[in-house]
């Protein structure tokens, strides 16, 4: 009877171990498995295209920085925006919609006779993420026919209106050898913020390389202009317009630009 017991008992232990070990393989691949799944976003984050992205700022290793007046509807105090830059010896970039330079080549003129640059923010500010590639072409083309006639230069920086873009956007742009230009510091006048205000936002928020937005019919402008640019020009800070402040060359060969939009040398 023992003998009948053990050797009924023998292989039932062995085909237990057997299950035992061939349990361990299973497990293993589960590992293997489990730990697949939970590197692969990293491993699909990094082979992913990098976003297209305009120029926010520039990497600087000193104070300078970039005044930039976006021009669209009115004109009630450009000639104003003029003589204050021109009391200060400041040279800024504006940013002027098609429509806006057949409605006031007088302006725009008188914006060139001062030396400040004189750059595209569309033909008609339309939203652009909605507009084809071949859209973008004739949109910007047209408008700088229209600057170009006036000013005698061909603009090479472009705004895109509402600060709105996507990647088609900003690789048409480039494509057509433009640069496309954002902001760091964004003055908020187009809220109507009172002079106080909108100098406080700036002077808190410049920095080396830093591009400026303001627009050229914003009610308290005028009135906070000489503050920043006494606050600025108290600091040590020069002036320059936004072609000077970029880097030039080719993206990824001369220059790159971060997640943030900061635009940074390779050298």
């Amino acid at each position: 009877m023992k003998w009948f017991r053990h050797t009924h008992d023998r292989p039932r232990k062995i085909l237990l171990l057997s299950k035992r070990w061939l349990a361990i393989p299973g497990a293993l691949l589960c590992v293997c498995a489990l730990c697949l799944v939970t590197t692969l976003p990293a491993y699909v984050t990094a082979s992913a295209p990098q976003r297209q992205l305009p120029v926010y700022c520039v990497q600087r290793d000193y104070k300078v920085c970039s005044l930039t007046f976006d021009a669209a509807w009115g004109n009630e105090d450009t000639q104003e925006l003029i003589d204050i830059l021109d009391q200060y010896n400041v040279k800024a970039t504006f940013f002027v919609v098609g429509d806006w330079v057949e409605k006031y080549p007088e302006s725009v003129k008188a914006l060139s006779d001062a030396s400040h640059e004189v750059m595209s923010h569309s033909n008609h500010h339309d939203h652009f993420n909605t507009l084809s590639a071949q859209e973008i072409i004739d949109d910007l083309n047209a408008c700088n026919d229209k600057i170009e006639a006036v000013t005698g230069v061909r603009p090479t920086l472009f705004r895109p209106p509402y600060g709105e873009y996507d990647d088609h956007v900003i690789s048409t742009v480039r494509g057509m050898g433009i640069q496309p230009i954002q902001w760091d510091v964004d003055s908020l006048d187009w809220k109507d913020y009172d002079a106080a205000t909108i100098t406080q936002r700036v002077t808190e928020k410049v920095g080396p390389g830093s591009i400026v937005l303001f627009h050229n019919a914003a009610l308290h402008t005028p009135e906070a202009l000489p503050g920043i640019l006494e606050y600025l020009l108290g600091q040590g800070y020069s002036i320059v317009p936004v072609s000077q402040l970029v880097l030039s060359g080719e993206e990824g060969t001369d220059y790159t630009i971060d997640h943030t939009g900061r635009q940074c040398p390779l050298s």
